[in-house]
């Protein structure tokens, strides 16, 4: 006879894991943060320029904001990025700034 599977233990496996994992990437995104040089922003500051990333429409310049994350983590020599002062060096400016968003707001 099979023995009958254990529910209950199997969701708390996996709320578990679950947790784990949002606490990772939690803590992952601080030492992104901390490596590319933005905890030196205000929190306000911070905040805005992530809106602003999120809320554009530009394909182009998402391309771009791409192109140069991946020149970042290239640059510290580990997929999941590094906290190496020597990633704060800023790339050549290939227009990777975000653009002003504000005036295409719906």
């Amino acid at each position: 006879m099979r023995k009958p599977r254990d529910f209950d233990a199997e969701l708390k496996t996996l709320s578990d894991k679950a947790r784990q994992l949002k606490e990772q990437k939690i803590r992952q995104l601080g030492e992104l943060v901390i490596a590319t040089g933005a905890d030196a922003l205000t929190i306000e500051q911070l905040a805005g320029l992530l809106l602003a990333g999120t809320d554009s429409k530009d394909a182009s310049a998402k391309e771009v904001w791409r192109k140069r994350g991946a020149a970042f983590f290239h640059r510290t020599g580990k997929a999941g990025g590094g906290t190496d002062s020597d990633a704060r060096g800023n790339p050549a400016n290939d227009g990777g700034a975000l653009p002003d968003t504000g005036s295409d707001r719906s």
